[in-house]
């Protein structure tokens, strides 16, 4: 499949949102460099104004929390950390007085005020600035009366550190370190301020002090305690003051944990908190620039594409409850906290990053392509539209029925999703920088070219050639942009990236100059190159053309969200709660006329609307719907007898599916599978219940030794994704019960009584038709009638066992098993009757 399809396809895939990454498609015009050395240059933010839209709108909410917001609140327990006297209330959420990631929120604000004044050039945003500097002076000058090393400047007291290095795990002191330098810096970089350079010159003095005492394998093990994005800012340091000393301290927080395997090309993410690893991919682009080493661009390009290809949500974002999973396991692993908004802040740093170095080279598009798409589906949408400060989200939810909410424990205004002075979450902070910085990625800049990357509404001066252009666009609403030469002239190539989510339906950009065509640029992944020599009222327009595209989830391609260009769609559920994926039929779905993105379907047996998920605030709603599988004649689908009597394997009598594996102590004895209840357990191919919306599984079982919770089967993907029969529960009966995550309960059939010992017993499920049935020995044990889910949104299970849960802290089966059958259908009872015999 064609990997400029970015984001999948209907047809798609077993990649995560059913991607394909771009193919190697590449973009004319490479410029050669150094290495380190990127190939395009930002514009700065002075150079970029924003027109009226959705963007600009988001910013006007945020500057104006910016504007309002006390500095000495936050200054507080700065200053009550060096003796020095506060009179201020003190913060509440994640900047109270009692909280150690206390500080952080102020790196945040000072990085957001020195984008607002870069780029609306209103002094109020410097002079807040200025003032929050000279004051954290005043509080590092005090450092040393205070019993602090020179140079250290922290809301919380530097004993941290001490703890930290002996090997406790404070909640993250490196990281509001991070937030507090990245904000200084960015003062000076942004705004001028060289009293921020020596504050930042002198943090990073005590940080090099302070770690370089320490053994190679003390500052790694202390690296397992979040640090953010350390080597990142003192890289970025050393470019900036030359002081190679910035660069040893950066290399430090070179984590071998994260970059070992990232080097040598392999996942090994699952289970890392994720917005601790992205931070340090970002620092590692940071130290090629620095150092000219391709290891660390390769780190970061392979993290990138690992993410992006395996570990992302449909929207653009990644986690679960803040953590990675297991590759392509998505949708089986959702809840109301998929997706923190600061991984994709911290991706869409990555993003750029990388674009800025490989712009030009095979398959480079497919950056910008992945940063149009977030921004448009995940981060556009964090914001309240209804809050005059601009509150954000901390996670955007996509199990059925999730909503935009406050963290949970953190303060919100009535209504919102944060508040001015009780939330200061990381989200908080990093949606500051996120609604004041769209500006600084629309254009960017070679010697002889002038990117356009996204389609917002905007205006660029490019001085260094006298050219002021204009982009008019109500994009993504329509397909298309205009681009006008309003001031200048002269001979200059224009690339304008043609997005990769044409290609999902085989379509093609269109590009006018002045009305006449351009030829062939019009191929999606790629950036078309208008080159020539441009005068004052020159019209550059670009069509491109939108389509409905249903995209498959990769662990389950029954379980679909609809996109419609670059829009993810979403349905409007109001109040109504959800405790599975809704049933859609996609042929349903029309578009509602007179209001573009908008659309109506029939799901669950309703019309629903639908509409782009970012505008989607104050109700419930639903981005992934089940749709219908295919038709299948009854039949069985895969038997595996479990007679082989020898070996390490057992085949599958169907010839459908691989060989089971012997796994942990199972043995063969007497010509039958034996399992000691020690680890002993089967292993069965993936994928085994895919696509069933009704199915009936059997087996046979002789229970040596029965204690609760073991399985029999257990058919699923993790500890809240699955389908098991176990013969007896805490409650003391067998049970059959299936599950996805996210979902409140679970649905189950309990039998009267436990399954015996001793003896040979037959066991079955069936379910479909919204029932569910347990059968023992042939007769029925169990039934629930009312199902919540289908086995179809089970999906493409992973980890499908004999004699093991899903769950490692239950115990294994002790006993024998024989013929395990699973059927495309349900059943009757008469027929599970002769099975049983």
């Amino acid at each position: 499949m064609s990997r400029r399809a970015f984001m999948g396809t209907a047809g798609a895939s077993a990649t995560a949102l059913g991607i394909g990454l771009p193919a190697a498609a590449g973009t004319a015009g490479a410029e050669t460099v150094k290495a380190g050395e990127a190939r395009l240059s930002p514009f700065p933010l002075s150079d970029v104004r924003l027109l009226d839209g959705p963007f600009r709108d988001n910013m006007v909410r945020t500057c104006a929390y910016l504007k309002f917001i006390d500095a000495d609140r936050l200054l507080h327990t700065f200053r009550l950390n060096v003796g020095l006297p506060s009179s201020a209330e003190p913060c509440g959420g994640w900047e109270a007085p009692d909280v150690l990631l206390r500080g952080h929120t102020t790196g945040h604000l000072l990085t957001a005020l020195a984008q607002a004044h870069a780029n609306t050039g209103d002094d109020a945003y410097a002079a807040k600035g200025r003032h929050l500097v000279a004051e954290l002076a005043k509080c590092q000058a005090a450092a040393p009366a205070a019993g602090f090393t020179a140079g250290y400047l922290s809301a919380f007291g530097e004993e941290t550190f001490d703890q930290l290095e002996a090997g406790a795990k404070p909640w993250a002191p490196y990281y509001t370190i991070h937030k507090i330098m990245a904000g200084l810096l960015d003062q000076y970089r942004l705004s001028g301020n060289r009293q921020a350079l020596q504050v930042v010159t002198g943090m990073a003095g005590w940080a090099g002090a302070r770690t370089a005492k320490l053994p190679r394998e003390r500052m790694q093990a202390l690296l397992r305690v979040e640090f953010g994005g350390m080597n990142d800012v003192l890289a970025e340091l050393y470019q900036v003051t030359g002081d190679p000393e910035h660069l040893a301290t950066a290399r430090r927080f070179d984590h071998d944990e994260l970059y070992v395997p990232l080097a040598e090309r392999r996942d090994a993410l699952d289970g890392q908190h994720a917005n601790t690893q992205i931070p340090k991919v970002v620092g590692a682009v940071r130290e090629y620039e620095a150092t000219g080493e391709r290891r660390y661009r390769d780190i970061a390009a392979f993290f990138w594409k690992t993410v992006v290809r395996d570990h992302t949500y449909v929207i653009g974002g990644n986690s679960n409850q803040e953590f990675f999973g297991p590759p392509g396991e998505l949708v089986s692993r959702l809840s109301e906290d998929t997706c923190e908004n600061c991984n994709s802040y911290n991706m869409l740093k990555l993003s750029r990053l990388l674009f800025l170095h490989d712009a030009g080279s095979p398959g480079s598009a497919e950056y910008m392509d992945y940063y149009e798409w977030t921004l448009l589906n995940q981060m556009l949408g964090e914001q309240d539209p209804d809050s005059a400060h601009g509150y954000v989200t901390y996670y955007t939810g996509l199990f059925p029925g999730s909503r935009r909410q406050p963290k949970g424990g953190l303060g919100a205004a009535p209504g919102s999703y944060s508040s001015d002075y009780d939330n200061f979450s990381c989200d908080h902070g990093t949606g500051l920088e996120t609604h004041t910085k769209f500006a600084d990625s629309v254009y960017f800049r070679s010697r002889e070219a002038l990117y356009v990357n996204l389609f917002i509404p905007s205006e660029v001066a490019w001085n260094e050639k006298g050219v002021r252009l204009r982009q008019e666009t109500r994009y993504p609403y329509a397909g298309s942009t205009r681009l006008t030469v309003v001031q200048g002239g002269g001979r200059f190539a224009l690339k304008i990236r043609i997005p990769g989510w044409l290609d999902a339906r085989g379509r093609r950009a269109k590009i006018t100059v002045n009305g006449a065509a351009v030829p062939g640029a019009g191929r999606p992944g790629t950036y078309a190159t208008v080159e020539r020599r441009w005068r004052r009222g020159d019209v550059v327009e670009v069509a491109m053309p939108m389509e409905t595209v249903w995209r498959k989830a990769p662990d389950n391609p029954h379980v679909q969200a609809a996109s419609h260009g670059p829009v993810v769609l979403a349905g409007a559920y109001g109040e109504r709660e959800l405790n599975t994926f809704p049933a859609i039929d996609p042929r349903s779905l029309r578009p509602v006329r007179g209001e573009p993105l908008h659309f109506r379907a029939r799901a669950d047996g309703t019309e629903i609307r639908l509409s782009p998920f970012h505008e989607i605030h104050h109700q419930r709603y639903n981005v992934y719907w089940a749709t219908p599988a295919p038709r299948h004649r009854p039949g069985l689908v895969a038997h595996y007898p479990l007679d082989e009597g020898r070996g390490t394997s057992a085949a599958d009598r169907t010839g459908r599916w691989p060989d089971a594996a012997l796994a942990g102590s199972a043995s063969w004895s007497g010509g039958e599978l034996a399992l000691d209840g020690a680890g002993g357990h089967i292993a069965l191919p993936k994928g085994l219940i895919t696509g069933l919306e009704a199915l009936t599984v059997a087996v046979r079982v002789r229970l040596d030794s029965l204690v609760n919770n073991i399985r029999i089967f257990d058919l699923g993907f993790n500890r809240q994704t699955y389908f098991f029969v176990t013969p007896r529960t805490g409650a003391g009966r067998a049970r059959f019960a299936m599950k996805i995550g996210g979902m409140e309960g679970e649905d189950l059939a309990d039998a009267a009584a436990a399954l015996p010992t001793g003896a040979w017993t037959h066991v079955a499920v069936t379910v479909g038709g919204g029932s569910a049935v347990l059968y023992v020995n042939g007769a029925e044990a169990g039934r629930k009638d009312g199902l919540v889910m289908s086995p179809l949104v089970l999906g493409a299970t992973s980890r499908n066992f004999l004699g093991r849960s899903q769950d490692a802290r239950h115990p294994f089966l002790h006993g024998r098993l024989a013929d395990f059958r699973i059927y495309n259908h349900a059943l009757g009872a008469a027929e599970i009757a002769d099975l049983a015999r």
